[in-house]
């Protein structure tokens, strides 16, 4: 009798264990973008990330300020990340992307015709100020002593965008002693042309600023978007942090004066960037200059 007992054990035994392991096996195995990644909910990721909080500041505290705009070259080497991918690549987009996503599709950050952020854009607007249209003279195919225009129209595309206008603040905060920035409005811009119809080539028009976004409304879907990192693949930087540490390369174009004007008003080419250089050490000697060493 406890012969039977022992084998009717092993056997309900050898059962479950057979169970156990088949449940095992079918169960689906997670799937996860990095080798490292193991943390089911996603929470530190780029994707749950908050916005990085600003210091504290009181208005009495700034003592001195000036207001600079400046130039973002997406193809220089240093903004390349920027710039790309032209099209997503697993969870990374490009910052243009990003905010034609959340202006557009999304409604999740507004857009504005002028720097003041005075006039909103509306949706309908935007597709229509970024769509480029071209009209050509052609010889009728049916008759040729017959001219027709015809007319081609080509939609956006992120990588049409080459520069961004950055438009931010400098300041002296005398609580913390430190000069800081806080950008306040950015701005993509495109290339434009015009077909010649003589020759049927495309002319360089210059550049068009497309619409102004708020960027302290920006940071929540920045700090939600992933950007390359050139040095580490396993840091998680998103493009709040990119702007956030100024990674970034840049070159002023306007410094607030009593003209309103912007350095290429009143210079031209290698001059240009000298006074742009030259503003920029104004600043830094303010700095230096406020302390005994």
């Amino acid at each position: 009798m406890k012969t039977i007992k022992k084998i009717f054990y092993i056997t309900l035994l050898g059962l479950f264990s057979i169970q156990t392991n088949a449940q095992v096996l079918d169960a689906p195995v997670k799937i996860v973008n990095r080798a490292w990644e193991k943390n089911e909910s996603g929470d530190g990721h780029v994707t749950n990330r908050p916005a990085i909080a600003y210091a504290h500041l009181r208005e009495a505290d700034v003592f001195w300020a000036t207001r600079i705009w400046r130039q973002l070259d997406l193809r220089e080497k240093m903004n390349l990340p920027i710039y790309f991918p032209e099209y997503q690549v697993r969870d990374r987009i490009s910052l243009t992307q990003v905010i034609w996503n959340a202006v557009v599709i999304e409604n999740s950050i507004r857009a504005f015709n002028d720097e003041n952020f005075t006039e909103p854009y509306t949706v309908a607007q935007i597709i229509a100020a970024t769509s480029d249209s071209s009209s050509m003279t052609v010889p009728s195919q049916l008759d040729p002593s017959i001219d027709s225009v015809v007319t081609s129209t080509r939609s956006f595309e992120s990588k049409d965008v080459k520069k961004y206008v950055i438009k931010e603040d400098w300041f002296f905060d005398r609580q913390r002693s430190v000069l800081d920035v806080r950008i306040i409005g950015m701005c993509p811009m495109i290339d434009m042309y015009t077909v010649n119809n003589e020759t049927g080539e495309q002319e360089y028009k210059g550049m068009k600023q497309l619409f102004w976004i708020y960027f302290p409304e920006a940071r929540a879907v920045f700090a939600r978007n992933e950007v390359y990192n050139r040095q580490n693949d396993a840091e998680r930087r998103s493009y709040d942090d990119l702007f956030h540490k100024r990674f970034f390369a840049s070159y002023i174009t306007k410094q607030e004066n009593v003209f309103d004007r912007s350095i290429q008003d009143y210079e031209k080419g290698l001059n240009a960037l000298i006074e742009a250089e030259k503003i920029k050490e104004n600043i830094f000697t303010f700095e230096q200059d406020l302390w005994e060493y």
